[in-house]
């Protein structure tokens, strides 16, 4: 049989204008979608930049609203033009929000309070409470104190939805204990929360003298994963912290000044993103049929776009005229080739987004790509005008029709660049640059 042909934009609305769906909400909304993504992958289809605001303090993005002042102001990205939605009040420097995720309602549960039907924001302030705020006014609904002994700052999902993984900073020993030869073994601690009502799961210390030379660790759908320099990654189950998966050693063959990084697909599907400058692996976790253990696979892989040589061959003169040949081999993260900097994935339209940047003379450009999230073949580039500046922190977001790019420049300055798509051919109007 040969494949079956998809209906194409026009056919897919004209079913829907005649009420073909109307029996099954889902059916419209997967329709919609796939209108959608149809749209946004379609070569005619541009994204473009429709505003521009700077900011003293960081910005974050999440779910179509943008964040200033440390999430103190919450602004809409979803109209043509930034609306404020709230503003909370100023505070001290020890109270200031470091790190948020927004939780929407479970569907299907009994909630105890009319409030905890509506979207709020989960935030770690800076002396160590974590907050559960109201996403629509920035009212406080919930707060909990994590500890004294450790500075916490960084959130993410373990489960999403419903388990936070509360990360700390990584201990760093003092500079008497430097020069008295004393290691500090505790790495970091991951504290991990239930939510609505916030309740405590456990805390893991990272300790050295258990898990070796580990540089970073993260949890994931109960999978604690474990880094190291060498490029090593290590994963555990979080249960019983004992290792099971063949294969659950997972090396990216690279040479770089950065290290590679791993985590579960957001997808839900068991699989693993593991993603280093030049490549970016997803990988099956499979159960190991009349076996308990489980076993990693490749399933595709995206490669940078690069020359096949890496190496480059010097020749110089000597004073007698002989010719010397240098031979030498680039970092695979050198900033003159086309380096993976961020992939996320947007879970409606079901694409792998992938923003690869190359530093030209003294200014970086980057594109956006789109993947086909079953297969990973490339689906649509989109270059972003502004230049990257590879030595300061950049954040992309696609969301639906929206790209949204969010960088640190020199000062501690930061920039929200706001791309909305566009599927018309005529003339392009002028860029919109408003200040917030």
């Amino acid at each position: 049989m040969g494949p079956t042909r998809k209906p194409n934009v026009c056919s897919r609305l004209s079913r829907r204008a005649l009420g073909f769906f109307s029996r099954d909400a889902g059916v419209v909304q997967r329709t919609n979608l796939g209108i959608l993504r149809a749209l946004v992958c379609q070569k005619s289809t541009k994204f473009k930049n429709v505003w521009t605001t700077h900011s003293k303090s960081p910005i974050a993005y999440e779910r179509g609203r943008i964040y200033f002042d440390n999430y103190r102001c919450c602004i809409s990205s979803v109209a043509s033009e930034p609306r404020k939605l709230y503003e909370m009040p100023k505070c001290s420097k020890s109270e200031k929000i470091e790190d948020a995720l927004l939780w929407e309602c479970p569907v299907g549960e009994i909630l105890p309070n009319p409030s905890d039907y509506k979207s709020s924001l989960i935030a770690l302030t800076a002396h160590n409470w974590l907050l559960r705020i109201s996403a629509t006014t920035g009212k406080i609904l919930e707060k909990i104190y994590l500890a004294s002994y450790c500075k916490f700052r960084y959130l993410s999902w373990d489960t999403p939805q419903e388990v936070i993984a509360v990360k700390s900073a990584q201990n760093k020993a003092s500079a008497v204990a430097r020069q008295a030869g004393i290691q500090q073994p505790v790495l970091l601690y991951l504290a991990v929360f239930r939510v609505l009502p916030f309740s405590l799961v456990g805390i893991l210390e990272i300790n050295k003298k258990i898990f070796g030379s580990v540089t970073d660790a993260t949890l994931s759908h109960g999978i604690l994963i474990v880094m190291y320099s060498s490029g090593l990654v290590r994963l555990y189950s979080f249960q019983a912290i004992t290792e099971q998966a063949k294969n659950g050693i997972q090396e990216m063959e690279c040479c770089s000044l950065e290290s590679d990084w791993i985590y579960f697909h957001p997808d839900a599907s068991g699989r693993i993103i593991h993603v280093g400058p030049n490549q970016v692996k997803v990988l099956k976790l499979n159960e190991i049929e009349n076996d308990s253990q489980h076993q990693v696979s490749e399933d595709f892989v995206i490669l940078a776009n690069r020359e096949k040589n890496k190496n480059e061959n010097l020749f110089t003169v000597t004073a007698s005229g002989r010719v010397v040949k240098k031979n030498f081999t680039l970092l695979d993260d050198d900033p003159e080739q086309e380096t993976f900097k961020i992939v996320d994935y947007e879970d409606e339209l079901d694409l792998l987004s992938v923003v690869a940047v190359t530093q030209i003379d003294a200014e970086g450009k980057a594109h956006l790509d789109f993947h086909c999230n079953e297969y990973g073949t490339l689906l649509k580039s989109i270059p972003l005008v502004e230049s990257w500046d590879v030595t300061y922190s950049h954040e992309v977001y696609f969301d639906r029709d929206l790209v949204l790019h969010i960088e640190q420049k020199p000062n501690r300055v930061f920039s929200c660049y706001v791309y909305q798509m566009v599927c018309d051919t005529g003339e392009e109007e002028e860029t919109i640059i408003r200040s917030c």
